[in-house]
């Protein structure tokens, strides 16, 4: 199961009103929001909620996943030790991207704890999500000094991991944005500040997650924002997915900037999901994935040929397919011709790992080819059709652009299966059922 949703969230202690007393009506339209970001959250009822966080345990060369079975923490250091907390870590979830990450020799684990008591950018997030809901567990997750793509590769494995314990999770980037924003601000103010927000604003809008992780290093540090890596894991966590997102607020009024966002994966069926998954795992790993645990009965329950479709910026980039089934049942069908039509179309270079969140991808499942007399049973946006002469076999899919009549439709056919018009053909028509 894919991570439900995500957002992005500030962790100024002054928001927190035990703390604030007051002073945090200046920057009430972000705790607004930060109050529907967490309504939307509790809508979901997510078994675990991952929050990356800056002021987490930090190394330069190690990302650290908070071990042990719970932690505790409360406001006592910013004058309100009456705000506490308590929380359960789904310690699950933490050994499979422990498992994940030593399999590949990633630097990621449970390892180097010198405090265990929950840092306040965890804090801030768990004050407006536990007035909401509650039935959760915890994943806490730390920054590194490593690069912007290796936190964009620890949000894939928490992904990996997510997918592979079946959890319901939402994840929460914990970050404040440039704290160099006005000259009153705490940092004063530097002209890379507001080109910082502007962009990542644009980002979040767009819905863009996958930019995160190319922004230039030395504008950020420019900058001084504080949360860019947290939300560089939450899009590699995000990864594979387009996303509906929804920008609530950005303020700047303190000399820090405040944005919350929400971000929702566009829904895919189990159809495509299934083949994305196989073409993310096969590019990066050689390897088939392991059969997800729910899937329709349909899927398998059931044999027939499907075609896989890759697009890439509308063009296509590989499709291989079956007539009639080869596999024990339709998911197996689907997850080899997956594969091959990434690696093994003929016409193509296999697909590459930087291209992956690129692609689009159509699953088509046919139905059973029908014998028919003549060319006057055909319509090319209604059926595909096979055209047969002896070993000889050439297959166009229905409903595709550009081919609107018959003769087209059959020329095109015939071309792939390499028969001339002239030959004593067989024709056959099917239908599709298209996912996409």
């Amino acid at each position: 199961m894919p991570i439900q949703a995500a957002f992005i969230v500030p962790h100024p202690p002054l928001i927190v009103a035990q703390v604030g007393r007051g002073n945090e009506k200046q920057v009430q339209k972000t705790i607004d929001s930060y109050r529907e970001a967490a309504r939307q959250l509790a809508a979901l009822k997510p078994e675990t909620i991952i929050i990356s966080s800056p002021h987490s345990v930090l190394y330069r060369d190690y990302f650290h996943i908070s071990p042990g079975s719970s932690a505790q923490g409360s406001f006592a250091d910013f004058g309100a030790p009456q705000v506490r907390f308590d929380e359960s870590y789904d310690t699950e979830l933490v050994k499979a991207i422990c498992e994940a990450a030593d399999a590949e020799g990633f630097p990621a684990g449970t390892q180097g704890e010198i405090d265990s008591s929950l840092d306040h950018g965890t804090r801030v997030p768990l004050y407006f999500i536990e007035k909401e809901y509650t039935d959760f567990q915890l994943v806490r997750i730390g920054l590194s000094g490593l690069s912007f793509a290796k936190h964009y590769r620890l949000g894939e494995i928490i992904k990996q991991a997510v997918e592979k314990t079946g959890r319901r999770c939402v994840y929460v980037a914990s970050g404040d944005l440039s704290h160099k924003l006005r000259e009153y601000g705490p940092y004063g103010f530097c002209e890379q500040g507001p080109v910082y927000d502007k962009m990542l604003m644009d980002v979040c809008e767009r819905g863009a997650l996958e930019e995160l992780k190319s922004f230039d290093a030395q504008l950020c540090e420019l900058a001084s924002e504080c949360g860019h890596r947290s939300f560089v894991i939450m899009s590699g966590a995000m990864s594979g997915s387009a996303v509906n997102a929804q920008v609530l607020s950005h303020e700047d009024i303190t000399g820090v900037g405040y944005g919350v966002c929400c971000f929702y994966p566009k829904k895919s069926d189990e159809y495509v999901r299934l083949a994305e998954m196989t073409i993310r795992n096969f590019v990066k790993t050689g390897e088939l994935p392991e059969m997800p645990a729910q899937l329709p009965k349909e899927m398998l329950g059931t044999q027939a040929g499907a075609f896989v479709s890759i697009h890439k910026n509308g063009q296509l980039r590989g499709c291989i397919g079956t007539i009639l089934p080869t596999k024990n049942d339709l998911a197996r069908e689907i997850m080899s011709n997956a594969v091959s039509a990434a690696t093994r179309d003929p016409r193509f270079s296999p697909i590459t790992e930087s291209e992956l969140d690129e692609l689009e991808i159509n699953v088509d499942v046919l139905s059973e080819p029908e014998r028919i007399e003549s060319e006057a049973q055909l319509d090319p946006k209604r059926y595909g059709v096979i055209v047969s002469c002896g070993f000889r076999k050439g297959l166009l899919l229905p409903d595709l652009e550009g081919v609107d009549t018959v003769d087209e439709q059959l020329s095109i056919a015939m071309a792939k299966g390499g028969i001339s018009p002239d030959d004593d053909y067989e024709l056959y028509r099917f239908t599709v059922t298209r996912h996409k």
